[in-house]
C-alpha cells in the first residue's frame, strides 16, 4: 500500500502547564498542508519489520518512528505471527522543522497496517496507539484543521480553513525538540496567545480574522537565524499570518492570493534553499494505491 503522509503547521501553539510525569500540556491548533512524504508498506513474508529511506541521515533501525508505530500496532492487535512488513519512506518533508514529518510517516503506517491486516480499527483506536509513540501522531491521523490538547491525545476537528496559499521556509538550522522544551521552560513571564479567541473564530469559520491570532510560545524561548527576515518578507507581501511552526525551525506565511505567495517565495529563495508553497489539506493521510 502506498500513502501520502501530509505535513502540518501549528496555527497556534501554547503550553498550558507541566504534568507530574514531566510532559507538557499543550493547547495547539494544527493544519495539514500539501507537502508530503510517500510511505510504502508491504508484507515481506517474514516476521521482521524493516525500514528503508531514499534520504541519507534518516534512521532505518528501531529508532525510526515508523518502526515504533508498527511495533505498537502489532502489540495492540496481538499479532505475533506473519507480521513481517517492509516500510519505505520517500522523504520530502524536511526534518528538524516542526512540520510533523516523522509523525505523519508514523500515522500513515498505522493507517496502512489497519487495512493490510484487516483490523478495522476506528481513527480513535489508531490515535490511541499512535500517541504512545508521538504527541503529533493522533492529529496526523485525523488531519485537516483541528485543536489538540494535553499531550496530543485529545484531538477535536474544526471547520476547514479557506484554500489559502501557505509559504513555508525551512532555514538551515534545525531544532532539537528536547532542547526547545528546555529553553521554553526557562522563559520567565511568558506571554500566552489568545487561545479561546482564535478557537471561537475558527469554529465560526471566521478564518481571516482567526489568523490574526496565530502565535507560538517557542518563539519567546530562542531565536532561529533568519526568522525575523523571513517574517518581515511575509508581512511586506501582505501575509495574513507569519509564524514559526512546532518547536521550529520552519517559518510559514499564509496568503489569500497566489501572486503574493509566489512573490514572497521568490524573494526568499535568494537566501534559503528550502522554500515551499503549500495549500491546506483536509486529511492527514491519503491512500494512493492498494
Amino acid at each position: 500500500m502506498k500513502l501520502k503522509a501530509f505535513s502540518k503547521i501549528n496555527l497556534l501553539l501554547d503550553i498550558t502547564g507541566i504534568k507530574k510525569n514531566g510532559y507538557h500540556s499543550l493547547f495547539t491548533v494544527m493544519q495539514s498542508v500539501s507537502l508530503y512524504d510517500v510511505i510504502t508498506v508491504e508484507k515481506n513474508g517474514s516476521n521482521e519489520i524493516t525500514v528503508s529511506c531514499d534520504t541519507s541521515g534518516v534512521p532505518t533501525d528501531k529508532s525510526n518512528i515508523v518502526y515504533k508505530c508498527a511495533e505498537k500496532f502489532f502489540e495492540y492487535a496481538d499479532i505475533k505471527k506473519d507480521k513481517g512488513i517492509h516500510i519505505h519512506i520517500e522523504k520530502n518533508v524536511p526534518f528538524g522543522a516542526g512540520m510533523g514529518g516523522g509523525s505523519g510517516d508514523g500515522a500513515a503506517v498505522l493507517v496502512a497496517l489497519n487495512k493490510l491486516f484487516e483490523t478495522d480499527y476506528s481513527d480513535k483506536v489508531l490515535c490511541r496507539i499512535g500517541v504512545k509513540v508521538g504527541a503529533d501522531i493522533p492529529f496526523c491521523i485525523v488531519g485537516g484543521t483541528a485543536l489538540a490538547l494535553d499531550t496530543g491525545a485529545v484531538v477535536a476537528p474544526l471547520p476547514d480553513i479557506k484554500a489559502y496559499y501557505i509559504v513555508i521556509v525551512k532555514p538551515d538550522a534545525s531544532v532539537s525538540t528536547k532542547e526547545a522544551y528546555t529553553a521554553v521552560d526557562a522563559v520567565e513571564n511568558m506571554k500566552h496567545p489568545k487561545n479561546n479567541t482564535m478557537l471561537e473564530l475558527l469554529a465560526d469559520a471566521e478564518c481571516d480574522e482567526a489568523l490574526k491570532y496565530c502565535a507560538n510560545v517557542f518563539e519567546q524561548a530562542f531565536d532561529i537565524p533568519g526568522r525575523v527576515d523571513i517574517k518581515d518578507t511575509f508581512n511586506k507581501n501582505g501575509a495574513l499570518a507569519a509564524c514559526m511552526t512546532g518547536s521550529g525551525s520552519a517559518i510559514y506565511g499564509i496568503f489569500s492570493d497566489e501572486e503574493s505567495a509566489v512573490k514572497s517565495a521568490e524573494n526568499l529563495k535568494t537566501d534559503f534553499k528550502n522554500v515551499y508553497i503549500c495549500r491546506p489539506e483536509k486529511t492527514g493521510v491519503e491512500i494512493i494505491s492498494k
